[in-house]
């Protein structure tokens, strides 16, 4: 009874570009690559693809694992950085549209790597007081879109795709709350906002022209900054102590998980959390060899590979667990489906 995870659904682009590949224009090799980040290839968005298009697809099967009809979803919460127009109108709009969920209300939400677990909370909490409504969270990122390939210490790193989930509600009204509100962390820590950025926006307004009429400005080209050491400090510190402080909360530990699927940005993050929180690394779930970071994108995605190869079966205790730019940090914790 309660809140579940009904279907999962995944989608990435058919063409691929390997390390190799990147090595013909940059210098460096699929050795360094590798040992710095434990990411051989990546996906990426081919012509007619875009985040709303990968988005799309991953829904329709989750919906179609979870036996659910347009007409059933009440909310479509999407996670992303990378919308197709910036910032209006939202990309959970077209996938609406796309998907003819036409009962659903929709909205983009921005938590960058956590995003997906955010948007799950939202969802949850819609299904918890309308439990007659689906919802549908999706993450979904078209991050090669938005990188310098010249820049070797961040091009090596992005992916494309999108990973979806269905939940839906078997309880009245306000009951699931008050049993699972423990289950979740979400969090932030704005002082380290400018360790991943990107420029443009609205900071700054546009220039103006004599007459006091705005001028049409030549954007510039938006720039990504990593500061590499300082999120990998930030992911490894937080990651560890959000996934213990779930486990606590719950009166349980981290070693009676059965599954940790962490945001997939550096397969060195990974193995440092798994050592910070004494488990085996069989315990993480990895797909950054052939996916790399696919931001919001990455625990759907993951979830659903767990559950097609047969990896994540009911009861099983996992915890969901990502970072990202902001800097913000989120957790779930799950006896697997219900949440």
């Amino acid at each position: 009874m309660g809140i579940k995870i009904l279907g999962t659904g995944s989608y990435l682009p058919k063409k691929v570009v390997t390390n190799d590949d990147i090595a013909k224009s940059l210098d460096t090799t699929d050795e360094w690559i590798y040992s710095h980040t434990g990411i051989h290839s990546r996906h990426v968005a081919g012509d007619g693809e875009s985040t709303a298009t990968m988005a799309a697809e991953a829904a329709r099967q989750a919906m179609a694992a979870a036996g659910a009809e347009p007409g059933d979803i009440g909310l479509i919460v999407l996670a992303t950085s990378t919308p197709d127009y910036n910032p209006f109108p939202s990309t959970a709009c077209m996938v609406q549209a796309m998907l003819g969920c036409e009962n659903a209300g929709a909205f983009d939400l921005q938590a960058a790597c956590a995003g997906f677990v955010y948007a799950l909370e939202q969802a949850r909490g819609f299904v918890n007081f309308y439990p007659d409504k689906k919802a549908l969270v999706i993450g979904s990122e078209s991050l090669t879109r938005i990188l310098d390939w010249t820049d070797r210490a961040s091009c090596i790193l992005f992916g494309d795709g999108a990973g979806a989930v269905v939940l839906g509600n078997d309880e009245a009204p306000g009951v699931a709350s008050a049993k699972t509100a423990a289950h979740t962390i979400l969090g932030a820590d704005g002082k380290g906002a400018h360790f991943i950025t990107r420029t443009g926006g609205c900071k700054n307004a546009l220039p103006f022209t004599p007459m006091g009429i705005p001028a049409k400005a030549e954007p510039e080209r938006p720039e990504l900054v990593l500061m590499g050491h300082d999120v990998f400090a930030f992911a490894v510190r937080t990651l560890s102590k959000v996934a213990r402080d779930l486990c606590e909360k719950l009166g349980t530990t981290p070693e009676s998980l059965d599954r940790v699927f962490a945001h997939q940005a550096n397969g060195r993050i990974i193995e440092a959390v798994a050592r910070r929180m004494k488990l085996p690394l069989s315990k993480f779930w990895l797909n950054l060899e052939t996916t790399a970071n696919t931001s919001a994108a990455s625990i759907p995605i993951s979830l659903d590979q767990a559950v097609r190869a047969g990896e994540l079966s009911e009861g099983m205790k996992i915890v969901m667990v990502g970072f990202g730019a902001g800097l913000t940090y989120a957790g779930t914790y799950c006896a697997w489906p219900n949440l």
